[in-house]
């Protein structure tokens, strides 16, 4: 039978399920309308925001002479069978340019060498530190300090999860911020300066972010991050596109309206008191850092505090990402089952008559479109393609209708990369650029529709609660970063900082 979908008469002479079938088509429409409308908007409101920023900050920071008035900082550096990348991190942290701050590392029951090396490496002792164990974590089984680097500590416990390992450093760091770091990144020597700037001009900020990029493709040396390069593999090129429209877009659009519900476990800054609490990181989620963000804002809520949660667009935390189809799976897997998680404990949180932007428009975007987006999306494709191969639909209607799915996501993609190069200008070379856009229109013929495969796969997973909850979710790393790539595709970091300020 080859009916009209949009005619009347034929669709009283439809079958039950072809009812069902049209009758999704038009709420997948409605809803592909709302969630590129919303994104479009968050898009110019975050290129707004960043223009701003760019033209007051573009000079140095702070002055010299200031400096000295930055608050002291802890970093948190939990590590679990990170043998391979954890000595040459904290090297990263050590040539951080901060007045004052120390580098606490959580051993969390490694089952590798990541203890032994951190010992051999930092020429680490055992100390008779006493432990305030005012987080609950697993047995702590020693603190050990070094005397060639006083400001390195490491923490050694029984494995507990990442959670319980952020909770473990939070129970020993020695000042008020504390900044968590992931044991498989590296910091450019400005960044914790910039991260903790907000901190100094407004007292009400509770919690800042910074932008985590994709480390795969650039040089590093001697624990710095010496040239930035591209990806020479399609996986991971997609991730950088990725992680620019998650950061620069989402998270920037978020944050003037006091929004922001995510700060990435890879990078963030907070208030030690207000996060003792409200009891710490849950080790019973998988997104646990979100899920922290979120009890922050209803805590603070529901004690009408006046306070902030802001995200910074400038420093920069690089992070290696999966380059096979299984690790990333798995992430985003995990990912998504985070973000269930976080949403669904704190659902008091939306519509509460005390939730502000967060709750009344950040909130129910996160559980409309995140959440709920890869079921539609995928429900929605699956139904489009039935019903055009039923002949329901006519081909030209849902090849117009396909085309305009992926015209969105190019647009969106290619104005994450447009706004990275007029702003920051990471990747300034031609080759560079000209792989970058490639890369933002190609992520939209598959890669995009298997990430909301994979989302849909999560959301099932929490649903039905079908797999147990790892305490760690681990990637395979190929190192491709420790040796860099072809000369003609990197820029040295000091005309990258140089031409981020000229920007």
């Amino acid at each position: 039978m080859n009916t009209h979908w949009s005619a009347a008469p034929g669709l009283l002479q439809l079958g039950s399920w072809e009812h069902v079938l049209v009758s999704m088509q038009w709420i997948f429409m409605i809803y592909f309308v709302a969630i590129n409308l919303a994104y479009l908007i968050l898009n110019y409101i975050s290129a707004y925001q960043i223009v701003r920023y760019m033209r007051e900050y573009r000079a140095n920071y702070l002055p010299p002479g200031l400096r000295e008035y930055q608050p002291p900082v802890s970093i948190v550096l939990p590590a679990h069978n990170e043998e391979k990348s954890v000595v040459a991190s904290v090297h990263s942290l050590l040539k951080t340019n901060y007045p004052e701050f120390e580098v606490v590392v959580v051993n969390d029951g490694s089952s590798d060498h990541t203890r032994n090396a951190l010992i051999e490496a930092f020429g680490l002792v055992k100390v008779p530190e006493a432990y305030r164990a005012r987080l609950h974590t697993e047995e702590v089984i020693g603190v050990y300090a070094s005397a060639r680097y006083p400001h390195v500590r490491m923490v050694d416990k029984v494995n507990g999860g990442k959670a319980d390992a952020i909770n473990a450093g939070i129970n020993c760091v020695r000042y008020p911020l504390f900044c968590v770091v992931d044991a498989d990144c590296i910091l450019q020597p400005e960044s914790l300066s910039r991260v903790v700037r907000p901190f100094l001009e407004d007292r009400r900020v509770a919690a800042t972010g910074g932008v985590v990029r994709v480390l795969n493709g650039c040089k590093v040396a001697d624990g710095m991050l010496s040239r930035v390069g591209l990806p020479d593999r399609w996986l991971p090129s997609f991730q950088v596109i990725e992680y620019l429209r998650a950061f620069l877009f989402g998270r920037m659009g978020w944050s003037p309206m006091n929004a922001l519900l995510i700060i990435s476990g890879a990078f963030g800054v907070f208030y030690k008191e207000r996060v003792i609490a409200i009891g710490g990181y849950r080790d019973d989620t998988v997104g646990e850092d979100m899920d922290l963000v979120v009890r922050l804002h209803r805590n603070l809520r529901e004690e009408k505090r006046d306070y902030r949660i802001v995200f910074v667009p400038d420093p920069v935390c690089w992070t290696e990402v999966p380059t096979d189809v299984a690790s990333l799976g798995n992430q985003r897997v995990r990912w998504q089952r985070g973000l269930a998680e976080s949403l669904w404990s704190n659902i008091g949180l939306m519509f509460n008559r005390r939730g502000g932007v967060v709750g009344w428009v950040a909130f129910p975007f996160m559980l409309l479109f995140e959440f709920l987006g890869p079921i539609i999306e995928v429900v929605g494709y699956v139904s489009m393609i039935v019903l055009a191969l039923a002949g329901l639909v006519p081909l030209k209607v849902f090849l117009v209708f396909l085309a305009a799915a992926i015209g969105m996501g190019v647009l969106l993609s290619v104005n994450a990369m447009l706004l990275e190069e007029l702003s920051f200008g990471l990747y300034a070379r031609p080759a560079q650029q000209l792989r970058l856009f490639a890369v933002a229109v190609l992520e939209n013929f598959g890669y995009r529709q298997m990430n909301s495969c994979w989302r849909f796969y999560g959301t099932l997973l929490w649903l039905f609660g079908l797999r147990k909850h790892h305490r760690w979710g681990h990637i395979r790393r190929d190192g491709s970063w420790h040796h860099g790539q072809v000369e003609n595709e990197t820029m040295p970091i000091d005309q990258v900082a140089e031409g981020s300020k000229q920007a």
